[in-house]
């Protein structure tokens, strides 16, 4: 693994000093983004797409896209064979692609400072952010605004709210799920509609958004016969600890969580927390553990050096079989410990 393929492990738990804000708000003029990644992690892994739409008053008013070339991995290769099957990115595509500085010059100077709308966007804010770092040595910092907030908080009812369920809720098309420019597409006609049911049931940008600083006051409460933390817990942080052995305490379960009523899988040895503490995290904001992975999987968390080893020497056959199930459309998603724990926050992983 070479040094500028990849950043150390000392780096996976860099703090974005400068990030922008993640912020609820519909503004008149915006920008809808995207990239396609090698893999989950900004630290080891690097965009090979990216793509950007700029909406002012409802209307598209221009666009950008463009693929990039990544370092090459171990053996030559840009991109691994599972990545080329989700993307259509294939090493042809990417041999005559430009490189990462040309292209983030560009894409920063089309999207100036207008805060940003993607979904799950934080993935793609972490990514530019380190890539900015990386190859501009200056930060990415517009304000960015996750379309997956917003479904959640609109749309309780749904079990899921990945990008191919509101296509699917909304009826929008969407022909080449994981190419940059069609899942901008998708995700700025999604937020469209987001925003006018947002304003059509709430009345203002301003009522919709008290629903989120609110949302610490509506908590489960804990069932009457029911601990709220399983005893068992504290045991230690060997592999051995079973989905069953953990229950969560329903005074700390936030349906506002990304995980609520995930199912989630751990994998390989974590370094900020144990087996079990990680796996108490999940349940106490309502999500699921589970053992092993299936198709109902829909986070595997792989401990750090684990995810780095994959990269470099294989994968296990967890990840594999996450990976099958990934190419069927489950919406499973592999994360390394460092992303995860991104996505919850610290607001979330406060108190564990």
């Amino acid at each position: 693994m070479s040094d500028t393929a990849l950043y150390s492990l000392s780096n996976a738990q860099t703090i974005r000093e400068s990030k922008g804000r993640s912020i609820i708000a519909f503004p008149d003029t915006y920008c809808v983004i995207d990239v396609e990644t090698t893999g989950r992690s900004p630290q080891w892994d690097h965009i090979i797409e990216v793509a950007a739409l700029k909406i002012s008053d409802g209307q598209e008013v221009g666009r950008f896209s463009s693929l990039i070339q990544p370092p090459s991995m171990p053996g030559g290769a840009f991109v691994d064979d599972f990545i080329a099957a989700l993307t259509g990115i294939t090493d042809e595509m990417l041999e005559s692609a430009p490189f990462a500085p040309d292209v983030l010059v560009e894409f920063a100077s089309f999207v100036g400072d207008m805060p940003v709308v993607g979904h799950y966007v934080g993935f793609d804010i972490n990514f530019l952010y380190d890539s900015f770092d990386r190859y501009l040595d200056r930060p990415f910092s517009n304000d960015y605004i996750d379309s997956l907030r917003v479904a959640r908080k609109l749309h309780p009812e749904m079990p899921h709210h990945r990008l191919a369920d509101l296509v699917d809720h909304f009826g929008v098309t969407h022909n080449d799920a994981h190419r940059a420019m069609s899942d901008v597409e998708a995700t700025a006609e999604c937020f469209a509609r987001l925003k006018d049911e947002a304003l059509e049931c709430h009345g203002s940008e301003e009522e919709f958004q008290e629903l989120f600083r609110s949302k610490r006051t509506r908590r489960r409460s804990v069932p009457e016969g029911h601990d709220s933390v399983h005893e068992g817990y504290r045991a230690g942080g060997s592999h051995s600890v079973k989905a069953a052995d953990i229950q969560g305490d329903a005074q700390k379960i936030d349906q506002d969580s990304p995980i609520f009523g995930c199912a989630c899988v751990f994998t390989g040895k974590l370094e900020k927390f144990t087996r079990a503490e990680a796996m108490q995290i999940v349940a106490d904001l309502g999500g699921i553990n589970q053992d092993g992975v299936t198709k109902t999987t829909r986070y595997l968390i792989l401990g750090n050096n684990d995810y780095c080893a994959s990269i470099k020497d294989g994968k296990s056959n967890k990840q594999k079989k996450a990976e099958k199930w990934a190419l069927k459309g489950t919406g499973i998603e592999i994360l390394p410990e460092s992303v995860f724990y991104d996505m919850l926050g610290e607001e979330l992983l406060r108190g564990h």
